[in-house]
């Protein structure tokens, strides 16, 4: 069984990645192309993915005893579009317990 830092850093950044489409790409064609379907579409997505990365949070802040403030902290960034990509080395610092 994998460690609940291991999923949270994977659903962190596939969260990360889903808000930059759907900022970057699926909003632009919705206001530029007139294309409505890709916000819905992506945003479902997107949506569904930070649900799970909650859920991942709580899960590692219950089992692998993180502080809540790093918890929230985490929980922060994760609403700045390309922050994550960048504090995935913390993550993984964090991860191999140092």
């Amino acid at each position: 069984m994998r460690p609940p830092v291991t999923f949270l850093r994977r659903i962190a950044l596939a969260e990360a990645a889903s808000y930059l489409v759907l900022v970057a790409i699926a909003m632009p064609l919705k206001y530029f192309a007139d294309q409505p379907l890709a916000v819905r579409y992506v945003g479902l997505l997107h949506g569904v993915l930070f649900i799970v990365f909650c859920c991942a949070l709580l899960q590692v802040l219950l089992k692998s005893k993180w502080p809540v403030s790093r918890c929230a902290l985490v929980f922060v960034l994760s609403f700045i579009p390309v922050v994550p990509f960048f504090f995935d080395k913390q993550m993984k610092v964090w991860e191999a317990g140092v």
